[in-house]
């Protein structure tokens, strides 16, 4: 017999952490979050991760795991998030993914190959010594020419997988983005049912401008001085995440406090085009327009009653 497996996703602001309590409350669920930002210990205010308050005793697994310095991948996740699966199903409870990383879903969605692709050191160290040499731009550049896709969704900053995008390449003569496309398949581990939540374009941005105030308001800019405080480099992967860098440039005197805010809402408001776009290649998907549901409770029980005949 299958595990049973929930998936709730949608774009940042579009309202899944009031409903996923909600939903767990009434599907005897516990969740687990799907967000590569709120495995973050400390990291809690710019990246919007839920309180102890707000989870009303549902219990929540894969939050504040990892200091903001340590290296997770993928991989990483898959393996942590299909323990903790097995563990609620064999305790007679719903598993409920919540969250808006494409990747992480898909890494329990899809059956992923990357990891078939092994590493190569001696490229590897090659690559990272142009990087030393003349800046992350040019692996940019360098992964642009081969790969636009990937280049163009990969950040400059993140060297790491401009290099893996780069490997992929030399190794196999494919893209990164044709070796996503052409080297998966549906995983059939699991009874699932997916869910993803979507809402007026306008009114979701809305919601996200909104929700930069009340991060502002509610201490983004200390919460950034005090993990500098600690020691941790502003390079790193974890603070090179949307909210974080712009605090930072604003801390070191290069752009306005006004201009942080701007470049944050900005930023969270492409993540959420590029979320939506992302979940739309998935055809398994059940894709539910909030706009249509004069409530939570209307909305809940739609969903509620989705689950339960499909799982």
């Amino acid at each position: 017999m299958k595990e049973k497996l929930f998936v709730l996703m949608g774009p940042t602001a579009v309202g899944k952490t009031s409903l996923s309590i909600k939903l767990a409350k009434e599907l005897n669920g516990e969740i687990i979050s799907a967000d590569s930002m709120q495995i973050y210990k400390y990291m809690d205010i710019g990246t919007a991760k839920i309180s102890e308050k707000e989870m009303d005793g549902v219990i929540h697994h894969m939050l504040n795991i990892i200091e903001p310095d340590v290296s997770f991948s993928v991989s990483n996740y898959k393996d942590m998030a299909v323990k903790i699966i097995s563990e609620i199903n064999s305790r007679k409870e719903l598993p409920i993914v919540v969250g808006g990383t494409g990747l992480y879903i898909n890494s329990l969605t899809y059956n992923l190959n990357f990891a078939s692709i092994s590493p190569n050191e001696e490229l590897r160290s090659r690559l990272e010594a142009l990087g030393d040499q003349y800046g992350n731009e040019y692996l940019h550049k360098m992964l642009l020419k081969v790969d636009k896709e990937s280049g163009e969704r990969i950040s400059i900053k993140d060297r790491k997988r401009l290099i893996r995008a780069l490997e992929i390449y030399e190794l196999t003569g494919n893209t990164m983005t044709e070796y996503n496309k052409d080297f998966r398949s549906y995983n059939e581990d699991y009874d699932l049912v997916m869910v993803c939540l979507n809402m007026d374009r306008l009114k979701l941005y809305e919601n996200i401008n909104k929700r930069v105030d009340i991060m502002i308001e509610g201490g983004l800019v200390d919460e950034v001085k005090k993990i500098l405080s600690m020691g941790y480099n502003k390079t790193l992967v974890s603070l090179q995440g949307i909210g974080y860098k712009e605090i930072i440039q604003y801390l070191e005197n290069e752009i306005s406090l006004d201009e942080a805010i701007d470049r944050i809402k900005q930023g969270s408001r492409n993540y959420a085009k590029r979320q939506l776009t992302w979940f739309r290649r998935d055809n398994r998907i059940r894709w539910i327009d909030v706009d249509n549901f004069k409530d939570i409770e209307e909305l809940s029980y739609e969903i509620k009653g989705y689950v339960l005949n499909n799982l």
